[in-house]
């Protein structure tokens, strides 16, 4: 009877790993075909890049951070803007989904990889978002092009700071969570993701603790994002680019653009004295600071959209609406 009870309990784990295998491979064959559906390919001048087109109105490039593509782009419009008054245009950058890596893939070059995709699209003027990693090259765009900026708005900003650069958590399972990226581990991720969150979570610069007292809405925007770095070997290649950065000194002071920066002082990725920098840096600029959010900004996000919509009403880019509520904060 026990050799029974033994076979009949290795039965039912076989049938169960079999049961997260066959799970896994579906979530992941799903994830393949999102990140395939809804983006097309262009042939720029300076070589082919993936995007994403929502809306109409006026153009918002949205330039993805560590761990996106064009889907993450969008994404990151929609949540911030009104997706009914723009023209949300997404790239994928170097390295991300179907946007190859070129012999030169650094912020310089993709930022005139964003600017020959504008010019293949014919947008003469467009409002720039960059988040996180995305500030990078949405900066050096600025830098490079100031006929093609119509507002800059940088979100927890991965940017150069003399004093305390911008840093990842150095702890266990953060280590893990780049060894998983640096192997395009997508077994890996989803098994973190269903044993351990709370890695991936650190991993993208949030304290478990404040997603876990966020209320639920929140929580679930945050699963959903680390769920949606999947499939992490179609990501990985830009993820590697992202980690190991050139940030230098940029002559900010050429940016005339109206410009927003937001950060968070607990953010776990260390943007805030990057964010300071550049604000003190761009003549003019709005810096919002939040206590609490980390790098998600989890908590303070309908806010932060009230501050963009305010923002761009001001500079006449958004509904006046956003701009009669941001004066009344």
């Amino acid at each position: 009877m026990k050799r029974i009870g033994r076979l009949l309990l290795v039965a039912s784990g076989a049938a169960a790993a079999a049961a997260t295998a066959l799970r896994y491979r579906s979530d992941l064959a799903d994830a393949r075909l999102a990140a395939g559906r809804g983006s097309l390919i262009v042939d720029t001048d300076v070589g082919l890049i993936e995007y994403a087109e929502r809306g109409t109105g006026v153009p918002l490039l949205s330039i993805h951070g560590a761990g996106g593509g064009f889907d993450q782009g969008l994404a990151n419009a929609t949540e911030f803007a009104d997706e009914g008054f723009f023209r949300i245009i997404a790239p994928s950058r170097f390295g991300y989904l179907r946007t190859p890596v070129p012999p030169d893939a650094s912020s310089a070059a993709q930022a005139d990889a964003h600017a020959a995709l504008l010019s293949k699209l014919n947008v003469a003027k467009a409002i720039v978002l960059g988040v996180s990693a995305g500030a990078r090259s949405a900066v050096e765009l600025a830098v490079r092009r100031p006929d093609l900026i119509a507002a800059l708005i940088l979100i927890v900003p991965g940017l150069y700071s003399p004093t305390s650069p911008v840093s990842v958590d150095s702890s266990r399972g953060s280590k893990f969570a780049f060894w998983a990226v640096s192997v395009g581990g997508n077994f890996a991720w989803r098994a973190a993701e269903m044993i351990a969150p709370s890695i991936l979570v650190r991993f993208v610069g949030v304290r478990p603790e404040l997603a876990a007292a966020a209320p639920q809405s929140e929580r679930e925007r945050v699963i959903s994002i680390v769920a949606a770095i999947q499939p992490l070997s179609l990501r990985s290649a830009g993820i590697n680019i992202d980690s190991s950065p050139d940030l230098h000194e940029l002559p900010l002071q050429r940016i005339d653009a109206p410009t927003l920066i937001v950060s968070a002082r607990d953010d776990l990725f260390n943007t805030l004295p990057a964010a300071e920098y550049v604000a003190s840096k761009i003549a003019g600029a709005k810096l919002v600071v939040y206590d609490a959010g980390g790098h998600l900004l989890v908590g303070p996000r309908e806010d932060v959209r009230e501050t963009i919509g305010g923002f761009l009403a001001a500079a006449g880019l958004a509904p006046a609406s956003h701009e009669a509520i941001a004066s009344a904060r």
